[in-house]
């Protein structure tokens, strides 16, 4: 019997898209033809070996309208003529491709992932007419999906109450093991008689409370920051690093490979998500570096958005910190790093919660959407 064949697309460079990847081995792992199509820049690096095909787009722009457009219809005609059992749009800015892509396929399922509430993200706050647009793509794509699923319950909720989608709930959830051999701190270049805080991921943009934390860390003792991704708020912060002199407390590398970004955050001592609910999309949101820091048993400090506050509460991993205030932050940092029964406590509740958020749990809610 033949494999069915699934076409997945996101519009980044897919080296990156942890969810993704692990949604295209899951469906690998089931017998399906994958392959998965993003784009390429000038600074992407090599693929590493993957068990699904990859096609990567060279595109005459990198960004803004021109860049959407063009696109989606390299998108589009790609997906024209190649053949699909199953399309699988990440995020709106695919759907619209492959919504008309579907209308020229006889037995083709259109899946939709939303990684987000696209419509929500600051980028389009102040952008009406470009928030419009989105708008308008969405009204007329979205309601004709065969089946939706998306990060979390909240997100769900307000597709529910706009669309009356009934959309299923996939988190985002690290599939870490622990590799046998890790390397230590010294092979890495980090102080052996330091503290560690990791703030990790390839969204790093304003009011994710990096710029409220850089500050924080002068009031820490014995402790550097990490501060491990991209994002567009990066250049801001190592430039206020720069101007005050905080380079032996803040330290930056550029996004890497998955495996090897939690070979660093393994050896930390707490990992920090401080998204501020200025906008529906983060008050929403349900960060995937949480799952990192709960599969790297460490424990965290989270703001106090509703989804965050749901797990560390339910699992008693860390502590919620009410205040961007940058001396609140540095309290609840010190209060967590110089107490290690409070530490040992949170490490052991990360090592219990890691057995029940697992992407093996997940899975089996995929099996639901694509079996």
């Amino acid at each position: 019997m033949a494999k069915k064949k699934v076409i997945a697309s996101v519009t980044n460079d897919l080296y990156t898209d942890n969810r993704v990847r692990r949604v295209c081995e899951f469906l690998v792992s089931n017998n399906f033809d994958v392959t998965l199509v993003g784009r390429r820049l000038a600074t992407s690096s090599i693929l590493p070996a993957t068990a699904y095909k990859t096609k990567r787009f060279r595109l005459l722009f990198t960004k803004g309208a021109l860049f959407y457009a063009n696109y989606n219809l390299r998108l589009f005609f790609y997906l024209l003529f190649h053949k699909a059992d199953i399309l699988v749009a990440n995020d709106l800015d695919t759907l619209y491709a492959n919504h008309w892509a579907k209308k020229f396929k006889r037995n083709c399922r259109l899946i939709y992932d939303s990684h987000e509430y696209f419509i929500g993200v600051p980028e389009l706050e102040n952008k009406p007419r470009v928030r419009k647009i989105w708008r308008w793509i969405e009204k007329r794509t979205l309601p004709k999906v065969d089946k939706m699923y998306t990060v979390n319950q909240s997100i769900a909720d307000l597709y529910k109450n706009e669309y009356g989608i009934d959309s299923i709930v996939v988190r985002n959830i690290s599939d870490f093991q622990r590799p046998f051999q890790l390397k230590s701190k010294q092979e890495l270049g980090l102080p052996q008689d330091k503290k560690l805080v990791i703030l990790q991921g390839a969204g790093i943009n304003i009011d994710r409370g990096a710029e409220e934390l850089i500050e924080a860390m002068q009031f820490v003792e014995e402790a550097i920051l990490l501060i491990i991704g991209s994002g567009d708020v990066i250049h801001v912060l190592k430039e206020t690093v720069r101007q005050n002199k905080w380079s032996n407390k803040v330290f930056f590398l550029d996004k890497m490979h998955y495996l090897e970004l939690m070979n660093y955050t393994v050896l930390c001592d707490l990992g920090v998500s401080l998204d501020k609910g200025t906008n529906i999309n983060y008050r929403s949101s349900l960060p995937n570096k949480i799952f990192d820091y709960i599969h790297a048993n460490i424990p965290v400090l989270v703001s106090d958005l509703p989804e965050l506050e749901r797990i560390v509460s339910r699992y008693q991993i860390g502590v919620v910190c009410k205040s961007h205030a940058p001396q609140e932050i540095a309290k609840c940092i010190n209060a967590i790093l110089s107490n290690v029964a409070l530490q040992e406590k949170f490490r052991a509740n990360t090592k219990a919660a890691s057995q029940e958020l697992s992407w093996k749990n997940e899975c089996k809610i995929l099996e639901k959407i694509y079996l």
